[in-house]
């Protein structure tokens, strides 16, 4: 295959964009939803939406009727109406579907995703982050909104991020893998040409691309785009220093994120060793050296274990602009995560129950991944090993090289016996949960299937409780964004406190 075309590099080191002490982490699927995030930047900071299968998302939004309208609001902002009106014709449904039919499947991710779902996705992933905006600079000058993405879920990222910069998206953040291609991605897309990153083939003989095009998918709708700055998340500084080496993949700044942090995070350097609860065993090589951070002179953001006042004075004293948060968020009232989980965890949490474990094996992704213990949800071994294996969302499939040359696709979370066929091991399948189904349900939007099985939850938080265990003890009934932020400042300095318009 012949090698893709290289843009001109302009990449300054400083824009003119704020750089906020706070950044509220992108969680699940849309438990960062607009809401939050649109809150998050109003006072100030950088509210982040996730941009993990937001084509599943406003599809099944829209079939329920759009409560208040703000997917119909934002789809009307959008730059093709056509585009907007085809998924509205599709997936609208005035007062919403009947109780108990099952959501209309989407189309599948591929390494050539069919047009009607490269449509869906640029669509979602621009009414998330338009609503996150809308109006913001009435509020603030200071305030910005990003997407965040998966690097494993690389069929998804290249149309999410289009859809995202045709809504203005200030910051593009992506982990769960080296996200070299993606500086150059935003090069390609904000100057209206086609933009590609490699997909990762098992056993694949061939390099193979994963590319949206802009001006084909909008003609001549498409607006003139902006480059958002790109924050790439890693975990230790010698991938820092490698991508900051070069300028073609350089991105415009880090966030650091150490093994508590929420949802998937790097294995531990060197052979998988498990502790005695059967978690993955972190240590000194899994930390970033901060001085050297500093060294590389791009600024950067700690994540994973700083959510308290004292851990965000910290991190500015070791040369941090500030911390990116999740848990806090997460739990607080304009996370998208549905009432009766959240009440859940929120009451767990008061009592002192609340645990989260560093699953090994949940993740199709090979990668470890955090699972909050509740009672009825996935993380309960009965919960899981009572839900039928199968794979509809198909979010985390690998494509994989057949024997004819032809790219099919499996998971590893699917019925085994169809993933031994397509050529993957047994051992792979031991313990892998579905996550793209438990984390549709947590924010109330799980499928329905036409048996009456419902799909449980399965819900991700950080490891570090100590923020969410104080907040508890000053609002006992839960708390806000707003409250989240205050809380997280105040051991910051007046001079780089962004003060927040309630």
């Amino acid at each position: 295959m012949a090698a893709l075309p290289v843009a001109p590099i302009d990449l300054p080191t400083q824009t003119d964009r704020p750089r906020p002490t706070i950044i509220q982490g992108g969680m699940g699927v849309a438990v960062s939803g607009w809401r939050l995030a649109r809150q998050v930047a109003r006072a100030g900071h950088l509210g982040v939406v996730s941009g993990t299968a937001m084509d599943a998302v406003i599809s099944r939004v829209l079939q329920d009727g759009d409560p208040g309208g703000h997917y119909r609001r934002a789809l009307a902002a959008f730059p093709s109406q056509d585009m907007a009106q085809r998924v509205l014709d599709k997936y609208f449904i005035e007062g919403g579907k009947a109780s108990g039919t099952p959501y209309k499947p989407i189309p599948k991710l591929t390494l050539e995703t069919a047009r009607a779902g490269q449509e869906l996705g640029v669509v979602g992933n621009f009414a998330e982050v338009w609503l996150a905006k809308e109006d913001l600079a009435q509020h603030t000058d200071e305030g910005a909104v990003g997407i965040n993405c998966l690097e494993k879920i690389q069929m998804a990222n290249p149309t999410a991020i289009l859809g995202a910069m045709l809504a203005g998206v200030d910051y593009v953040l992506m982990g769960a893998g080296i996200p070299r291609e993606i500086p150059q991605l935003l090069r390609s897309l904000a100057a209206g040409e086609p933009g590609s990153i490699s997909a990762d083939v098992a056993g694949g003989s061939l390099r193979r691309h994963v590319t949206v095009d802009p001006a084909d998918l909008l003609g001549e709708d498409l607006p003139t785009l902006t480059k958002p700055d790109f924050l790439a998340i890693i975990s230790v500084d010698q991938l820092a220093n490698y991508l900051h080496r070069d300028p073609e993949i350089r991105p415009d700044g880090f966030v650091v994120e150490r093994p508590p942090a929420g949802g998937h995070s790097a294995p531990p350097r060197g052979k998988m060793q498990l502790d005695d609860a059967g978690e993955p065993v972190y240590g000194d090589r899994d930390e970033a050296n901060l001085a050297k951070m500093t060294q590389i002179g791009l600024p950067f953001w700690m994540a994973g274990a700083y959510s308290t006042p004292d851990k965000v004075a910290e991190a500015l004293a070791a040369g941090a602009v500030g911390v990116q948060v999740g848990t806090l968020f997460a739990l607080s009232h304009e996370s998208g995560l549905a009432d009766g989980p959240r009440g859940q965890l929120i009451g767990r949490l008061r009592t002192g129950e609340l645990t989260v474990r560093n699953d090994p094996r949940a993740s199709p992704t090979g990668f470890p991944f955090k699972v909050a213990t509740l009672e009825g949800t996935a993380s309960q071994v009965e919960v899981y090993e009572a839900r039928p294996r199968l794979c509809d969302l198909s979010y985390l499939r690998q494509p994989y090289e057949r024997e004819d040359g032809e790219v099919g696709y499996r998971c590893a979370s699917e019925p085994v016996h169809m993933y031994l066929k397509k050529g993957g091991e047994e051992a792979d399948t031991v313990g892998r949960k579905c996550l793209c189904n438990g984390l549709m349900a947590n924010i109330g939007l799980g499928q329905e299937r036409k048996d009456g099985y419902a799909e449980d939850t399965l819900v991700t938080l950080g490891q570090d409780l100590a923020g969410a265990t104080a907040l508890i003890e000053r609002h006992p009934e839960g708390w806000s964004a707003l409250q989240a932020l205050d809380y997280l400042q105040e051991q910051v300095a007046a001079g780089l406190r962004l003060r927040h318009t309630a």
